[in-house]
């Protein structure tokens, strides 16, 4: 070779080695498997950086994303700009300090950071003066109720959201969940305010203030106002896991009542980890994907509904050391639910491990999980003729409709009990996928495409942290991350039981649900018996009139006997 040859067999920096592992992977053939022994990657990384080229997501010699160029693309950058977003600064006041430590920043590469790390704009604030602050109103619940006033709400879009919280028996949920309370606000207010606070995409509970300025929402719980986001704070703190789970199992209860979700198809189980952006904490080191690092986290588990894709129970008092039981601990939950072992669980490899697959097994609760590719499995398979292996038709779109399926029944170090493999090539892999169940029964092919559609807790995930700020979790944070996940589920379902009612918005997310219904306006009028709200007129409005809101006459069980009703006066 010419001198300078080793400039390309031993790239240094991270673009070039890309270029060259995915011209060896793409142009000379090699393997996934060689490729990452040769650049030091593995064989999933080979595989998402070549279908990132293909989706024209890859672009090595020159760039047209906004953002920093150079040296301000390091993870020295994107550091400090968490750690300010967590001291509660704005994009423009984070721009500014970063710009003065080092090299220029803009605004807009800002909030291009804190969007990929999931993290809501800050309401605007104004140059002149402070930032306003509550009145001096305390809250709590209301005495005598003002009948015939008149009151502007901004966030009169919540009250859609009434119906639903009342279907569910909430107050008689907190109230049986033995939630803490204090002399003045019952633990109905306390939690149905950081309800509200979750519903209105306000992540943090130090960012309360609007709701609490709301001179008309306090009404919708019946207090005089919204609590204070230092009642919120220090209220979080308080709430133990054990009323948490009990909220739970009392959700999924009334949820199975009125037919949000009845687990009869299965469950998907997921980790999802949330990243914490102080310094000195107390948290363990979890495997962060948006950041494809391991990091200081709290690691959450959830698990979905297969059939409805509701999520129904979440964990986030976890550690290391109890984290592969944790699948247990849900299918004890939802016996306790509906009073029978949960149907088939769906679940990664790496959310648990043999011992807790051999308990499953031996309480003949079904699962299909993934199995990690050994190499004297792999050599075994590739030794089997091909009349072994039996060509499938799949009725779906896209690539990859002919899977290859060979299935046997193996024994595993640490199950007492044979289990089924189902090896599956053919589907876009340098290598066989290995799925293994308990599941005898089911045909090969379904459970393939059962476990396909296991990536719809991913998706339902992706719309937790867009629509409920599931992962606006930092040192500036005051909230009780447990309770923040258990709010996530109940705010979810919440919203779904308004979107079965909307036309055309019952598999909506909550991001579009917040944009096209809740996020407006409204007066609110007070009667003797009854409380009316008059929301504003948008583009959206003539679906609530199609569902029949106009209809609503609905009586709130905390306000005393009185009724809701719903008005939509014209411009």
């Amino acid at each position: 070779m010419r001198s300078g040859a080793d400039y390309f067999l031993s790239p240094g920096e991270p673009p070039q080695r890309r270029y060259e592992a995915l011209r060896a992977y793409f142009v000379d053939g090699n393997s996934a498997a060689e490729v990452g022994r040769r650049f030091g990657y593995s064989a999933p990384t080979v595989f998402q950086l070549a279908a990132e080229l293909r989706a024209g997501r890859t672009e090595f010699f020159r760039s047209s994303k906004p953002g920093p160029k150079g040296a301000r693309k390091s993870e020295r950058v994107r550091d400090r700009v968490l750690d300010l977003r967590a001291e509660d600064h704005s994009v423009t006041d984070i721009a500014k300090r970063v710009s003065q430590e080092g090299p220029s920043v803009s605004a807009q590469t800002v909030w291009a950071i804190l969007h990929a790390e999931g993290m809501e704009r800050l309401d605007r604030r104004h140059h002149a003066g402070a930032a306003p602050r509550l009145e001096p109103v305390k809250a709590k619940a209301l005495g005598d109720w003002p009948s015939g006033a008149h009151m502007e709400c901004d966030h009169a879009g919540l009250y859609l959201l009434l119906p639903a919280m009342a279907e569910l028996g909430m107050d008689q949920m907190v109230r049986t969940a033995q939630y803490p309370e204090t002399t003045v606000l019952s633990a109905f207010h306390s939690l149905a305010s950081l309800l509200l606070l979750k519903c209105s995409r306000r992540v943090r509970a130090a960012n309360a203030f609007p709701l609490g300025a709301d001179p008309g929402l306090g009404l919708a719980l019946g207090l005089v106002a919204i609590p204070k986001a230092t009642h919120l704070t220090s209220y979080s703190y308080r709430v133990k896991r054990a009323s948490n789970v009990a909220l739970l199992e009392a959700l999924s209860r009334r949820c199975r009542e009125i037919g949000l979700y009845s687990g009869e198809a299965g469950f998907n189980l997921d980790f999802h980890t949330i990243r914490h952006h102080g310094d000195e904490v107390p948290l363990e080191e979890h495997y962060v994907v948006s950041r494809s690092q391991r990091t200081r986290s709290v690691l959450t588990f959830f698990a979905q509904d297969h059939a409805s894709t509701e999520m129904v129970y979440a964990n986030a008092d976890l550690t290391k050391a109890d984290q592969a039981r944790e699948v247990i601990a849900f299918a004890e939950y939802w016996a306790r639910v509906a009073g029978s072992d949960p149907g088939l669980l769906v679940f990664d490899s790496k959310l648990t491990t043999y011992p807790m697959l051999d308990e499953l097994a031996a309480r003949n609760i079904t699962f299909l999980t993934l199995r990690q590719r050994g190499p004297k499995v792999l050599e075994a398979l590739a030794d089997l003729p091909a009349t072994a292996w039996t060509t499938y038709n799949l009725k779906r779109a896209g690539r990859y409709r002919h899977p290859q399926i060979h299935e046997e029944m193996v024994h595993l170090k640490g199950i007492g009990r044979p289990l089924r493999q189902i090896a599956i090539r053919n589907i876009g892999h340098d290598q066989p996928t290995l799925l293994i169940t308990n599941d005898l029964t089911t045909a090969a092919k379904d459970l393939f495409g059962r476990y396909a559609e296991r990536m719809i807790i991913e998706n339902q995930l992706d719309a937790d942290i867009t629509g409920f700020g599931l992962n606006a979790l930092s040192s500036g944070l005051p909230l009780n991350v447990d309770l923040d996940t258990t709010l996530t589920v109940l705010a979810g379902n919440v919203y779904r039981l308004l979107a079965r009612k909307l036309p055309r918005y019952q598999l909506a997310t909550p991001d579009r649900l917040w944009r096209h219904f809740l996020d407006t306006g409204g007066k609110i009028v007070v009667a003797d018996d009854h409380v009316r709200v008059d929301l504003a007129v948008r583009t959206y409005t003539p679906v609530l009139i199609d569902a029949g809101f106009p209809e609503i006459d609905i009586p709130i069980p905390w306000w005393n006997g009185r009724r809701l009703r719903f008005g939509f006066p014209s411009r």
